[in-house]
């Protein structure tokens, strides 16, 4: 499992002076995106085959609270991947230092033709990647259903 290390640092903290809820999100995305570009697919790499992720929706889950002065690790696992790679379902866990549990999320996304501004499926070389990710024990290949439960994604978008 891949999992990023952060300082919380003083603009991560909101008013209660613990980590604020956006930047969970932030903490999440820079870990999604440290592992892609670890492993050759960066946002250039990305670029180059006109790809861009788009965020769904992101579901979060607050066990405990995130302070400055220790450090915070964010788990990558891989929930759920369309057959042709266009849905991806990506899950992370927050850590303290000691190793417990915090939080989690649980985000749904797409990739976008950056061009046509429409959702696509993945090239061969960029699905096999995504595939390779470690993955969450209730995997599962995700289907149209997947992508418009509890009314998450509207019908009418395709």
């Amino acid at each position: 499992m891949y999992i990023k290390e952060f300082e919380i640092r003083w603009s991560d903290v909101d008013a209660n002076r613990h980590l604020r809820n956006s930047a969970y999100i932030d903490f999440m995305s820079h870990t999604r995106m440290s592992y892609f570009g670890s492993k050759g697919f960066g946002q250039q790499h990305l670029a180059e085959m006109n790809l861009g992720p788009v965020a769904l929706y992101e579901r979060m889950y607050y066990f405990k609270e995130a302070f400055p002065g220790k450090p915070l690790r964010v788990s990558l696992q891989l929930k759920g991947l369309s057959e042709k790679g266009t849905f991806f379902e990506f899950r992370h866990n927050f850590y303290n230092h000691k190793g417990r549990n915090l939080g989690r999320c649980e985000m749904l996304g797409a990739w976008i033709d950056l061009k046509e501004r429409k959702l696509v499926p993945l090239p061969e070389e960029f699905y096999s990647f995504l595939d390779g990710i470690d993955k969450t024990d209730d995997f599962k290949i995700l289907t149209k259903e997947d992508t418009r439960k509890n009314g998450q994604f509207p019908k009418d978008l395709e």
